[in-house]
């Protein structure tokens, strides 16, 4: 949709095509962090008073970053950068409402429950995309921005492959209550926790807090968010029973309790507060790069060329940017052929990188190894907690994949 703007507003006919039926179907009730690099793509492309809508509905941005064991003991505690102005600072939003609020304006620019099988190119340089009810659409360029599982990239790149990145997480959110603020650590309310335990596992905490009326609901339509703690645990897949992404939402909740016996009773208390029917589970996922391809009237845009893990939490900033350079590439009479090569180098780039910092060959996940490995990361985290000038210099490291000091 940051793409279909962007077009619009250089006067160009576009058309998307959604495969889910309304614009509030499908699970998009989980945190997205927008960074500079999405933040800049965003503004670039969205109307004015979009933009602003966007940055209204943005949950309080985070604070700090805190690191903790399972027994939510702190081991490192970074504060984070007070926002600089409405692009170069980091922020939360809900998946739904950043939904709805790029749906703003567009409603005739959109086609609801059209479920793509495949595209047909023709002499004279047009496409045509067919859909799952036999209607059809021609145009000059057809861009899959239809994800990890891409009909676009599967019909374009049949030799791309993604593949297990060897790690399964379960997500869930808690509402925001008096009783589930006094289950967490000071360290993580203001912003972001990450408890690293044994055997290779992890927690990712994220309060959500948003801007909204005193009847505590959103102001867009069709969205139900409000204030909650979002929660991910993850694993090297092995830990996981067999079938575990066929769960329903109280046997997630149930899974996640039972490999987590010993940890914090306040944590263990958060899991079993949380609402099962935001339960989600999910594979890990990952891009194997591919070589350039010839170019055409048929391209590619964010997990459809490349799906990464959420090492970095870089994914979706990494769309918005593939939206922000294809929009300067088509408006300034440009090479696709330019677009693709740098969104290869970049968005590849990016899948390595989050690839090694979750992936399931990570020393963490190994028997043995990995408790001295463990071991290892905490002391390292405690030192830099300690030593002023180490915990700056770390500080700035979270920021290096951000894009706050890119060229646009």
């Amino acid at each position: 949709m940051c793409l279909a703007h962007g077009l619009r507003r250089a006067g160009i006919d576009v058309r998307v095509f959604e495969r889910h039926r309304t614009r509030t179907d499908g699970l998009h009730g989980y945190r997205v962090g927008i960074d500079p690099d999405g933040s800049r793509a965003l503004k670039a492309c969205l109307p004015p008073e979009v933009y602003d809508l966007f940055v209204r509905t943005c949950a309080r941005p985070p604070e700090t970053f805190a690191f903790l064991d399972e027994r939510l003991r702190r081991t490192l505690t970074v504060p984070l950068r007070p926002p600089a102005d409405d692009v170069n600072d980091e922020k939360s939003v809900s998946r739904m409402t950043l939904r709805q609020v790029l749906y703003t304006g567009m409603a005739d620019a959109v086609r609801f429950g059209s479920d793509f099988t495949h595209y047909e190119r023709h002499p004279g340089g047009t496409v045509t995309g067919h859909f799952a009810d036999g209607t059809s659409a021609t145009g000059d360029l057809l861009v899959g921005a239809d994800g990890t599982g891409s009909r676009v990239r599967a019909q374009l790149l049949p030799h791309a492959r993604v593949e297990d990145a060897g790690i399964v997480a379960i997500g869930g959110k808690v509402p925001l209550t008096d009783e589930t603020r006094a289950l967490l650590p000071e360290d993580v309310f203001p912003g972001i926790g990450l408890v690293l335990a044994p055997h290779g596992m992890a927690c990712i905490l994220h309060v959500m807090e948003f801007p909204w009326g005193p009847d505590g609901s959103s102001p867009l339509p069709g969205d139900p968010t409000a204030d909650h703690v979002n929660w991910g645990i993850s694993a090297h897949r092995d830990r996981f029973p067999a079938g575990v992404t066929g769960f329903d939402g109280p046997r997630l909740v149930a899974q996640t309790l039972a490999m987590t016996p010993r940890w914090s009773p306040a944590l263990r208390r958060l899991f079993t507060l949380t609402d099962p029917t935001s339960c989600f589970p999910i594979t890990i996922r990952t891009s194997v790069p591919v070589p350039p391809w010839p170019t055409g009237n048929v391209t590619l845009l964010g997990d459809a060329i490349h799906t990464m893990t959420p090492g970095q939490g870089v994914g979706a900033n990494t769309a918005l940017r593939d939206a922000h350079q294809l929009v300067r590439t088509l408006t300034a009479g440009g090479s696709l052929e330019a677009y693709e090569r740098r969104m290869r180098d970049y968005g590849f780039a990016a899948v390595a990188a989050s690839k090694a910092r979750t992936g399931g060959d990570q020393l963490v996940h190994r028997p043995v190894v990995g408790r001295l490995a463990l071991a290892g990361q905490r002391a390292f985290l405690r030192t830099v907690d300690r030593v002023p000038a180490l915990k700056r210099r770390f500080e700035a490291s979270l920021y290096t994949s951000r894009g706050g000091d890119r060229e646009p």
